[in-house]
């Protein structure tokens, strides 16, 4: 089967490996073009194009798939399969419509929940217990296609959204090659989502990251969770300086009547009222600092109990 492979960041390096092991007959890669990156803005090849051409898969970096932009390249490729994982660009009707064996995506939750941009950062910042992986046929709705294959993953008390997109990256990865396997045994069965059901995952935006104090305590220890370690989760100290915060854990007062953002204690961390509770942050990272620990930002720029965050 000849399969073309869609798809850009570090989420979707698994899932090419993977196929790659198994022998499968890639006929190209295609991922977004290089960008820019640190302080000297270097350009930097996406991390499925460095590991292609590595094994001698040839790539393609289209700046566009419409109007029919991508139609020859598709052609001469002549994909029997398309595999989508985190390409970042909308696939248009040619382009969907080609394959014989249609258009699959792995997609970073259990479906038709959560459906949009960040669905693994969404399902922390929500406190779902449960998330996972599912592979679809795409359609031209956002994760609107018919479900293939689905696969569970606990969301556990110190999972982060580093973690989880690392555990859900290998899960993509399996669970694509086990719906790679049952097409070609005929065995692959499709469901149409119920679209009563469905949830929306927005992008996140900075407003997500600003930390809410009113909220009980372990909504806001769940959004720090699913924010870390990029794009984080910050707060202001008195003096108006950013304060981003890596780690936090819940605090065990439940009955303090502090105003939310008041630093009750930092003898064990920097720890913070909230509407219920408390937080303790464990790890931050200050305006102009690097990463440190929330005991070492107390000694050095002397936040006393009492401060008001904001």
């Amino acid at each position: 089967m000849r399969i073309l492979f869609m798809g850009t960041p570090d989420f979707a390096l698994a899932t090419l490996k993977a196929l790659h092991a198994d022998g499968e007959n890639i006929v190209g890669v295609v991922t977004q073009p290089d960008k820019p990156r640190g302080r000297g803005n270097i350009m930097t090849p996406p991390p499925v194009k460095v590991f292609a051409e590595s094994v001698g898969i040839p790539v393609y970096q289209p700046t566009t798939l419409k109007n029919g932009a991508f139609d020859d390249t598709l052609k001469a490729l002549n994909p029997e399969l398309i595999v989508v994982v985190a390409y970042g660009k909308i696939l248009p009707p040619s382009v969907l419509d080609y394959p014989i064996y249609g258009c699959m995506n792995v997609h970073g939750s259990l479906l038709p929940t959560l459906r949009g941009a960040a669905p693994m950062q969404r399902a922390i910042m929500e406190g779902h217990p449960v998330t996972g992986i599912t592979t679809m046929y795409m359609a031209e709705g956002l994760d609107t296609g018919d479900m293939l294959l689905k696969a569970e993953l606990p969301i556990e008390a110190d999972d982060n959204f580093e973690t989880i997109h690392d555990k859900l990256a290998a899960l993509g990865a399996e669970t694509m090659q086990k719906t790679i396997a049952a097409l070609r045994a005929g065995t692959l069965a499709r469901e149409a989502q119920d679209d009563s059901l469905a949830t929306y995952a927005a992008k996140i935006e900075k407003s997500d990251c600003l930390i809410d104090f009113t909220q009980p305590a372990k909504v806001i220890h769940d959004r720090i969770r699913g924010l870390s370690p990029i794009p984080l989760a910050f707060t202001h100290t008195p003096d108006s300086k950013l304060l981003k915060v890596v780690a936090a854990r819940v605090g065990v007062s439940e009955g303090q009547k502090d105003l939310p953002g008041t630093v009750i204690s930092v003898s064990d961390g920097i720890e913070v009222a909230c509407g219920k509770g408390t937080v303790i942050f464990t790890r931050v990272i200050p305006e102009g600092k690097g990463q440190m620990g929330a005991a070492d930002f107390v000694r050095g720029r002397k936040i006393a109990s009492g401060d008001i965050l904001s």
